[in-house]
């Protein structure tokens, strides 16, 4: 059986979409191309369904969540918090998973941030 080997790349709708790549760049150190190809470190990727129901995402027409896999979860908050993005006040550990912590771009995104454990 074939099998895929990996996420090749992730795609979403912006009003904005330099500036949405912008706030990606600038707040979270995502450095992609001019055509959008980053290079990101090896390591564990997650992929779920969740009950469509879930409140997890934060708004319900929020189809999908991207997750990005932090070294340092307080710094990373800290740093998107100096930026004036908006940071939710929680954060979630999860023994033997990571710590998790999630952000707002500004188009509405929620994304979660997830410290490896």
């Amino acid at each position: 059986m074939e099998r895929v080997l990996g996420i090749g790349g992730h795609f979403m709708r912006a009003a904005d979409p330099a500036g949405l790549s912008t706030w990606y760049r600038d707040c979270l150190g995502l450095d992609a191309d001019e055509h959008g190809l980053w290079r990101q470190e090896p390591g564990p990727t997650v992929f779920a369904a969740f009950d469509s129901e879930t409140d997890y995402f934060g708004s319900r027409t929020q189809q999908a969540m991207l997750n990005f896999r932090v070294r340092d979860l307080d710094a990373m908050l800290a740093q998107v918090r100096a930026r004036g993005a908006e940071v939710s006040e929680e954060t979630q550990e999860m023994e033997g998973v990571g710590r998790f912590g999630w952000v707002t771009d500004p188009e509405g995104n929620r994304v979660e941030l997830w410290q490896p454990a």
